[in-house]
């Protein structure tokens, strides 16, 4: 059972309430837009907590009525999925609860082992997700994608912006794996192919992580794929390795070269961060060794188009028969399966 913290989330909205009121809000007006998006946040949950109390106590009343008038056994059925519906809604919600869950994701896709069924298996898994991002409601930008001329994409890097992107997005970082029949291959055997997700919150200003210019190597080049004349013509494109850690990062997005060390830098602010929690350490300084948060081999998922369909998570045993329907976007069963088993 998943419980609200009401009074605290009443207070908390009244804090906020506040700060909105006061005249000087709109002085700092980077900071009055993270406190307006907090409060919406918290008064998304009341709602949300509000609405369910309120359909519960309706549900008591119908259940009292229906067991004098059979006829209303229809109605109170309808009511009864209704509640566990906004029940399972208000669970979800307080699963999402940890400190970046709320930001917007950094979502990259990044193909393995398999040659060209590899590639073309990322470019499904970056059509599932974006998909899966359109569903939701979800912004998406492109920071960077490495297109390969024969068949499918080496890697790419999106921007997805949204409320709770992160908190459900996160439950995807892995290694993906494919079995199929491989349309490049005139034989028609089965294969099997590799692609890693890794997610990233995006980071506000506000976050801080010291890190030692002398620590970077920066590399400038020009970018490819989308993107006019201009893209082809500038080497506006962005990588940089932290090389105590052998963390890269790369974007080619933006039309300016600053634009693009700037979000460069936001990933990389990230990915040490995160590595510093998995790490327990103090100072990045302190942290060396290869960044290698996902292991090739130890897949969370598999996909299998032949000779059966399914989808299996390995972590909490969820599967699906429905292959289609996971690969137009709906994910969502396997976010829920990870976020109720993560608690157990």
């Amino acid at each position: 059972m998943f419980l609200f913290d009401i009074d605290n989330l009443k207070q908390q909205d009244e804090i906020l309430k506040e700060e909105i009121n006061a005249q000087d809000f709109w002085n700092d007006r980077e900071n009055a837009q993270k406190i307006l998006k907090k409060s919406k946040q918290i008064q998304t949950k009341l709602e949300s907590y509000n609405t369910a109390s309120s359909k519960l106590e309706d549900l008591e009343v119908l259940f009292e009525l229906a067991t004098e008038d059979e006829n209303l056994e229809e109605e109170l059925i309808k009511e009864i999925d209704d509640v566990q519906a906004d029940i399972k809604q208000l669970s979800l919600q307080v699963l999402l609860s940890g400190e970046y869950d709320a930001n917007n994701a950094i979502l990259s896709v990044h193909s393995g082992t398999g040659g060209l069924d590899a590639q073309d298996w990322t470019q499904m898994l970056l059509r599932m997700y974006t998909r899966f991002a359109q569903n939701m409601g979800f912004k998406i930008y492109y920071i960077d994608i490495q297109q390969d001329p024969e068949a499918g994409i080496k890697s790419a890097t999106l921007h997805i912006e949204g409320d709770n992107a992160y908190g459900y997005l996160k439950c995807e970082k892995g290694v993906h794996r494919l079995v199929r029949i491989s349309p490049f291959d005139s034989s028609g055997k089965r294969h099997t192919s590799f692609a890693s997700v890794d997610v990233l919150p995006e980071l506000d200003d506000s976050i801080k992580i010291d890190i030692n210019p002398k620590d970077l190597k920066i590399d400038t080049y020009r970018s490819s794929g989308a993107g006019g004349q201009h893209v082809n013509k500038t080497e506006s494109a962005i990588r940089i390795t932290h090389i105590p850690t052998g963390v890269v990062v790369q974007c080619q997005n933006e039309r300016s070269q600053f634009s693009n060390k700037d979000t460069a830098m936001k990933m990389l602010m990230a990915k040490l961060i995160e590595l510093k929690e998995l790490e327990h350490k103090d100072k990045i300084e302190d942290i060396q060794g290869k960044y290698s948060l996902i292991a090739w081999g130890s897949q969370i998922r598999s996909y299998v188009f032949q000779p059966y369909t399914m989808v299996k998570d390995h972590r909490t045993n969820f599967e699906i028969g429905n292959i289609t329907s996971v690969m137009d976007g709906d994910i969502m069963p396997f976010i829920n399966s990870y976020l109720i088993n993560k608690e157990k």
